[in-house]
């Protein structure tokens, strides 16, 4: 009994100091990932960890405008690898758009169409389709204007608004999402988002090539907010959610209850339907139902590659031309996918626990299946 009594004092001794450590050297925000992540059972940030946040709510529109149903809603069954598919990564919403109507809709158990789940990185398209609205709004003058205008640490930098956008900025961020004492743990769990950011350095030059970095999109939120004098989420409600019918609000979370800046590079928590808005959105080139809400100009800009050395990439989306398709895409990282394929008027929206393996091509195998198996089911009808 002496002997255990031993050790639990040596351990409860280290976890004290290791806790000191960690709010001495400023990295106390691991505290609270392993709180949200490993004592809630899992190991990764997950789709429902929205409630250890804080959070700011987009109500939804004044006026909802549901998708209709196809005539051959949900006629034509699921193929075997497709279920498979779902089964193996943890599907919990599958939804085919097929001429502007659910031509079919699935839901794991305990979610459904008004689930919130969130979105990982294509809160990044949503915020890019917030600077062609900021833009047209004639906050921004253009793809070229200096984010130094904004934010004065980078002027002079040649970084522009767009290099943002396109993932061209040059900053020195880890896109690391193994490591404790990355940036990206910190800007997921840390209090002071703003902070995190302004800390990091032009180190390359900016406009030559595509680096996927999270960062991009951060520092572009904050220079919409500069850029429009409003806070993120309210933007985008009267910029998309109201216009475009969102019928479930939404929440977007936010670094902490003081400073409440939005998570720009993810974190949106919505469902299936209202996703799929932005693929439409995109699809008829910025205008919804007769009214241009973001100008054509942005939208063809954004769902082409800037760079001919990485056709994976436009401003804001990733791009595909799978099956000799064109398509373009909304992508988090544990396979949530908003995927696009205008010349069929088909979008698909996946949301999930998890994706596939990584591959040598820029998406992870699951992409295709969906891809794939949707034109089997499409095809067998």
């Amino acid at each position: 009994m002496k002997h255990f009594k031993r050790i639990l004092k040596w351990f409860v001794g280290i976890l004290v100091f290791l806790i000191a450590l960690a709010y001495i050297t400023d990295y106390d925000y691991i505290l609270k990932g392993v709180r949200v992540v490993y004592l809630t059972g899992h190991t990764t940030a997950f789709i429902d960890d929205h409630v250890y946040f804080e959070n700011e709510t987009i109500p939804a529109s004044t006026t909802p405008q549901p998708w209709p149903k196809h005539s051959d809603f949900n006629k034509v069954h699921p193929t075997e690898a497709l279920v498979e598919t779902h089964n193996t990564f943890g599907t919990v919403a599958f939804l085919i758009i097929k001429n502007d109507s659910i031509w079919h809709e699935e839901y794991a158990e305990h979610y459904g169409p008004t689930s919130q789940t969130n979105s990982f990185s294509m809160a990044k398209s949503i915020t890019s389709a917030l600077l062609g609205k900021a833009i047209k709004d004639g906050f921004i003058k253009n793809t070229e204007q200096p984010v130094g205008d904004f934010i004065p640490k980078f002027k002079n930098t040649g970084m522009t608004v767009g290099d943002l956008s396109s993932m061209a900025s040059g900053l020195n961020w880890d896109e690391s999402y193994t490591s404790p004492f990355s940036v990206t743990a910190r800007s997921y769990y840390d209090d002071d988002l703003a902070e995190t950011i302004l800390n990091l350095e032009v180190t390359e030059t900016p406009g030559e090539s595509f680096k996927y970095l999270s960062g991009n999109t951060q520092l572009l939120a904050m220079v919409i907010e500069k850029a429009a004098g409003k806070q993120l989420e309210s933007y985008l409600q009267e910029s998309f959610w109201n216009p475009l019918g969102m019928e479930q609000p939404a929440l977007w979370q936010v670094d902490d209850e003081e400073n409440r800046l939005v998570k720009a590079y993810c974190c949106i928590g919505s469902n299936a339907r209202d996703y799929a808005k932005f693929g439409k959105l995109y699809k008829d080139f910025g205008n919804w139902k007769g009214t241009q809400v973001v100008d054509s100009t942005f939208i063809a800009k954004s769902i082409r590659p800037r760079f001919e050395e990485s056709p994976e990439y436009g401003y804001g989306f990733w791009l595909s031309n799978y099956l000799n398709k064109e398509v373009f895409v909304m992508r988090g990282i544990l396979g949530q996918y908003v995927i696009t394929i205008p010349e069929d008027d088909l979008i698909i929206v996946r949301l999930g626990h998890q994706r596939g393996a990584r591959s040598d091509l820029p998406f992870s195998n699951d992409f295709y299946t969906y891809v794939e198996e949707v034109y089997t089911m499409l095809d067998s009808k």
